[in-house]
């Protein structure tokens, strides 16, 4: 098993500003999310023991942001597709605040995990148990420590599953873009701290 899991969700897009649902949409860093990026590996480089591994979902802004961090440890990133974020199909790009009073997004994940929105999107059941298995997949495969950049959502719903075994707990581990939370996957996982954001 990996000694920590470092989870980190990607740098900012416009869409977070805005307050807009960017799942499977893919979309770059925005100045600012560069600059969190650069930063964050920066800080990341100075920790005492290196990254065996950097594993990152296929998604450009998840990219961009592992980009550096590779850099640092001079090593090649991973691509994980079941680390993408939760994609709402017809729905995407919809202003939070719609998706709430228009659709009752939130109401049906509460009441069906399994409901999926128009389109082709994804339940929220569906990317709980795909980001799981990735996760524990990956500290299966390590002895060290290994750096996995996510997605806000799909990071959310994982913690909140594997530490509480309850998905519907997802709302109290949402994390800052490019926080870092160190997960220690044991018999009963804890994480030695969450949602980081003191680097930036």
């Amino acid at each position: 098993m990996a000694e920590h899991l470092v989870l980190i969700r990607h740098g900012l897009i416009a869409a977070n500003r805005e307050g807009r649902w960017h799942g499977s949409t893919d979309s770059p860093l925005t100045w600012q999310g560069g600059r969190q990026a650069k930063r964050t590996a920066r800080h990341l480089a100075k920790r005492p023991k290196p990254f065996e591994k950097i594993y990152v979902s296929p998604l450009q802004r998840c990219q961009s942001t592992a980009a550096p961090i590779a850099e640092s440890f001079k090593l090649q990133p991973v691509i994980r597709h079941d680390l993408r974020e939760w994609g709402i199909g017809d729905w995407e790009d919809t202003p939070y605040a719609e998706l709430q009073q228009t659709h009752d997004f939130m109401g049906r994940v509460r009441t069906d995990p399994h409901f999926q929105p128009p389109g082709g999107g994804e339940s929220l059941a569906e990317v709980a148990n795909r980001t799981v298995a990735a996760i524990r997949e990956i500290n299966a495969a390590h002895d060290g420590s290994v750096a996995v950049v996510s997605h806000g959502a799909c990071l959310a719903l994982a913690l909140a599953v594997i530490l509480d075994n309850d998905w519907h707990r997802w709302g109290e581990y949402m994390v800052a873009n490019c926080s870092l939370t160190e997960l220690v996957l044991r018999d009963n996982p804890y994480v030695n701290f969450f949602n980081r954001t003191e680097h930036l």
